[in-house]
């Protein structure tokens, strides 16, 4: 990327968003943020309980990340959040407006292998679910790409790269 863009990593739990988002950043040369520590311990034992977070659960998180990414404007940052609706990403949007998002999407059963073979998150696979049945991929009038979460981390994080590269060109 030329310019210094906040990258938000977005997509459904257990697609890599705590993976890819430190390469991510490492390979653009800005600091990460891990969306899941803006979330109110609310919210953490809400989704332990394998209970979904509402809309009125998430504007706070979100109003907390886009914050961050309000005042890494022009200096360039990468913050993971599942932003997994329109009306999400616009909220983020509207702190942070020029946000660009990388989807990281994948097929149902890939992900579904990833998120039983983590330890120690607080997003059970029971989620799943109510995570595809929420997901509102990229519109074309959204700054962001999409990007195939099959193959290494590093395989990854090259084809994000390279897709957000072309969005500045």
């Amino acid at each position: 990327m030329n310019s210094p863009h906040v990258v938000v990593v977005m997509g459904v739990a257990g697609t890599g968003k705590t993976t890819i988002g430190p390469l991510l950043a490492t390979a653009l040369g800005v600091p990460y943020a891990e969306g899941d520590d803006f979330h109110p311990a609310a919210n953490i034992a809400k989704m332990s309980a394998g209970t979904p977070l509402g809309d009125a659960d998430r504007w706070p998180w979100l109003d907390a990340i886009g914050q961050w990414a309000h005042g890494r404007a022009g200096l360039g940052g990468v913050v993971s959040s599942s932003a997994l609706k329109r009306v999400y990403r616009d909220r983020l949007r509207s702190k942070a407006p020029g946000a660009v998002f990388l989807h990281l999407a994948g097929d149902r059963s890939l992900i579904e292998g990833r998120m039983a073979d983590r330890k120690g998150h607080f997003m059970p696979a029971t989620l799943l679910d109510s995570q595809f049945a929420t997901l509102q991929p990229l519109e074309d009038d959204e700054a962001g790409v999409a990007v195939d979460v099959s193959g290494t981390p590093e395989e990854i994080t090259q084809r994000a790269v390279a897709s957000l590269r072309r969005l500045d060109s």
